[in-house]
């Protein structure tokens, strides 16, 4: 991968932000968008904007043809077997609530188990909250490893046969834990549940291959991938999907409508009420594209590359505490020493350095670990090295600004 290349891609990358150069450091929360995904989008509004699926004429069929390309374009990018198995949705929450409303409130009752982790998501807690609420099932956590990580033995114990739904994170937003799904799907099937993956931090970073993985649904969103905000992706097992009511009800997503009943379409398009996400789609694929054409590989190799140097770096910034495995993904959660994160953000923003700071969407993990919020400078393919010794140069000017005033 020639990082010079890629970054030339980023338009957005080469502008300055309080005098400085832009190091943009905050990919965990959204990614930046490739020239080719906001020229694809362009051309769509600008050529051949149309509604899908309901028009003969010519723009309504190039429109068909690109939305439903980007979707297969999905299939293949994740491993699933079938378009089919691919629902577009707004992102990975409104993709995990499809589950919880769709499947999870008509499957659980009083005496089943949901199982989750201390270390996800808002978006993959509270609608496994809302669905023991609704059906009387209990919620269950497995306990995390002092370094942030889980032991398949407390998984094994904590999956039982009254466990139905096992919902974890691929890859930490937080700690940049990466998660055995595989080993974890398979104590959830020999308990005879199934096992939904927030794939949000693992699908921009890694190769996916749902099959092999064998997890009964996985989640993400385009916007952390390169591509546009308001698009994401839930890929189920066809024979569940089928199985499921939609979510959702309105155009696009009916068979047949009478006065008092109606039927619905086929997969994937049932679950997919109301005129969709056309252009957002579109920009989707050719992220994908994009992403193909380095390798994901490539980029989860870089990736790595970078992580290690960071930590390494940070290893030698007293007073900073660092929070997550050594082998991780290509983030770095840490606090200084009596610095709240908000306010190293804020004076690292004032040297052109992008973080985020806060809870991070993920409270239960912060109570875990002891802290009201961390920051977190999260890496992608388009950042490097000399970034990092930018962001560990405006961590050291931090840390004697806040010595001087205090």
């Amino acid at each position: 991968m020639n990082i010079k290349d890629v970054r030339e891609q980023f338009s957005i990358l080469h502008q300055q932000v309080n005098g400085h150069d832009l190091v943009y450091l905050d990919s965990a929360a959204t990614s930046q968008k490739p020239r080719v995904v906001i020229d694809a989008m362009n051309e769509y509004y600008r050529s051949y904007n149309s509604n899908v699926h309901r028009g003969v004429h010519t723009l309504g069929t190039r429109a068909t043809d690109a939305y439903e390309g980007a979707r297969e374009k999905v299939r293949a990018f994740i491993g699933a077997s079938s378009v089919q198995e691919i629902i577009f949705t707004r992102g990975t929450t409104t993709a995990l609530n499809t589950v919880a409303i769709s499947y999870a409130r008509a499957n659980l009752k009083e005496g089943d188990e949901i199982v989750i982790t201390h270390m996800e998501h808002h978006a993959n807690i509270i609608p496994w909250q809302q669905a023991a609420k609704a059906t009387g099932a209990t919620l269950k956590y497995i306990p995390l490893q002092e370094d942030g990580t889980l032991s398949l033995e407390d998984v094994k114990q904590t999956i039982t046969h009254q466990t139905k739904i096992v919902a974890v994170t691929h890859v930490s937003n937080v700690l940049g834990t990466i998660n055995p799904i595989k080993d974890i799907a398979k104590i959830a099937h020999d308990h005879g549940a199934i096992i939904v993956v927030d794939g949000a931090q693992s699908t921009p970073h890694m190769q996916i291959d749902v099959q092999d993985l064998d997890c009964d649904f996985f989640a993400f969103s385009g916007h952390k991938m390169c591509g546009p905000t308001g698009i994401g992706v839930l890929y189920g097992k066809k024979d569940l999907l089928n199985n499921m009511e939609p979510a959702e009800f309105g155009g696009e997503m009916i068979d047949f409508v009478d006065l008092y009943d109606s039927t619905w379409k086929e997969l994937p398009w049932k679950f997919e009420a109301g005129t969709p996400i056309i252009a957002g789609a579109i920009g989707l694929g050719k992220a994908i594209d994009f992403l193909n054409d380095i390798g994901m590989e490539e980029v989860s190799r870089y990736e790595h590359q970078l992580a290690t140097y960071a930590l390494e770096r940070f290893k030698e910034l007293e007073g900073a505490t660092v929070y997550g495995p050594q082998h991780r993904a290509g983030l770095v959660t840490f606090n200084l020493d009596d610095v709240h994160p908000h306010d190293a953000s804020t004076v690292l923003d004032t040297e052109g350095v992008a973080i985020r700071a806060g809870h991070h969407c993920a409270q239960p993990l912060m109570k875990w670990l002891g802290v009201s919020a961390t920051a977190r400078a999260s890496f992608y393919l388009y950042n490097t090295e000399e970034e990092i010794d930018e962001l560990m140069a405006a961590l050291r000017k931090t840390k004697e600004y806040f010595t001087n005033v205090f």
